[in-house]
């Protein structure tokens, strides 16, 4: 006879719910705040470790010490620590040749005890390699054979079990943040260097790309003369499709911008679009940013002067391309 199966527990209540998700949050927040307090010389020696390191920073780790150690290991590549993140129970069968003698190998376990991990030591320690324990357990295998023990010990997980790691992780993950920060802060690495390293992302594309990589160029510039008539701008501005164009002398130097703005304005004193020319109606100077100006700032002068459309000038004021809001929304500056 088959036993009988056991009936599913009944959905705790909308408040029970809160107060388990407040009271992780609660365990969690207090075991990076218990790192805080024991921050020690251990920390300073550990980013000197890492200073000094000629080659590259070997994170380690099994299981979710091993996602943690991912992340950290990813965290210091873009942030300027040449690193990467090594599975320990590959390295034994061969990866463990990606380690050189010029490395700092970090190695994370909780237990300190991680087999994986205790199996990789003495061939860490015969290349004669660096080693940092990030371990809860300072009188461990790990934390005994380390050159570093940096203590990420908490007093219990949020598991109401106390089994699956949750603020153990935490806290080790906080502790490879105040790592990579503190070596950032070191190397004197900037939003520029952090740009380099995220190309494809928003922050890259506002640090990376200029004016000239974004603006219309040759054909593509409205332009007229400023005597020409008014009718003749129109027609630029037409065939452009700016909202703009910039009006030049007969060097190609800018002397003024006629705008959509200036059209309404325009059409409101009845004048004639046919005799009128473009002088009379031109608003003169214009705003203009220069070819290797970040395109972020054209994003801002827009936005300053409640304007769409930006006329681009070299150091003579030889007009040279001309951009609007739409060619920054499609680089992804915006």
């Amino acid at each position: 006879m088959s036993p009988t199966p056991s009936s599913a527990p009944a959905p705790l209540p909308d408040e029970k719910l809160l107060e388990l998700g407040r009271q992780t949050l609660r365990i969690e927040a207090d075991a990076v705040n218990a790192l805080v307090q024991r921050l020690d010389e251990s920390f300073i020696r550990a980013c000197r470790l890492c200073l000094e390191c000629r080659g590259r920073v070997v994170v380690t780790g099994m299981g979710k010490s091993g996602h943690v150690g991912s992340k950290i290991a990813a965290t210091l590549a873009s942030t300027g620590t040449p690193s990467f993140f090594l599975h320990p129970a590959e390295a034994s069968h061969g990866d463990i040749g990606m380690i050189t003698r010029e490395d700092v190998v970090v190695a994370i376990s909780s237990s300190g005890e991680t087999g994986e991990i205790v199996t990789l030591v003495p061939h860490i320690r015969r290349l004669g390699v660096p080693l940092i324990a990030l371990t809860g357990n300072g009188r461990s295998t790990l934390a005994r054979e380390s050159t570093v023990c940096i203590d990420i010990s908490v007093p219990a997980e949020a598991c109401p079990l106390n089994l699956a790691p949750t603020a153990s992780t935490t806290a080790t993950l906080a502790m490879g943040d105040a790592l990579a920060v503190a070596l950032l802060k070191s190397r004197g690495f900037t939003e520029a260097d952090f740009a380099r390293s995220h190309p494809g992302g928003s922050l890259g594309r506002r640090l990376l790309l200029h004016v000239e990589d974004v603006m219309r160029k040759g054909a593509e510039i409205p332009q007229v003369q400023a005597d020409v008539p008014l009718s003749a701008g129109l027609m630029e501005m037409s065939r452009k499709g700016l909202g703009m164009t910039a009006v030049v002398d007969g060097a190609g130097k800018t002397v003024g911008v006629f705008t959509d703005g200036d059209l309404r304005r325009t059409l409101d004193g009845q004048v004639n679009v046919h005799s009128t020319p473009m002088s009379a109606v031109m608003t003169p100077g214009g705003r203009t940013i220069g070819p290797r100006e970040l395109a972020a700032e054209a994003v801002h002068l827009m936005d300053q002067h409640r304007i769409t459309a930006l006329m681009v000038v070299d150091d003579d004021n030889a007009l040279v391309g001309a951009l609007n809001v739409h060619d920054l929304l499609r680089a992804g500056v915006v």
